[in-house]
């Protein structure tokens, strides 16, 4: 296994992620690698589309039903008369 020496850590950074790790019962060590696993897997997978990213937004407002299509529906501009 690699390992890794990071110098001039903010000491806040370095409190964050004692208390990060406190409260997953990990060491700080444990937590960094967990913290850099997460973040490149991440940035390997493949990127998702603009609606799965909207759709994740609100995901959580308890809207159940599936929302139709508007597809094939005419469109019609808008008018902006005094």
């Amino acid at each position: 296994m690699a390992q890794l020496l990071v110098r001039n850590l903010e000491n806040q950074l370095k409190v964050r992620l004692q208390r990060r790790a406190k409260r997953h019962g990990r060491s700080m060590e444990e937590e960094a690698r967990d913290i850099l696993r997460n973040a490149l897997r991440e940035e390997d997978s493949p990127a998702a589309g603009l609606g799965t990213g909207i759709a994740a937004l609100f995901s959580e407002t308890g809207l159940h039903e599936d929302i139709t299509e508007l597809r094939g529906h005419a469109v019609t501009p808008a008018t902006f008369e005094r």
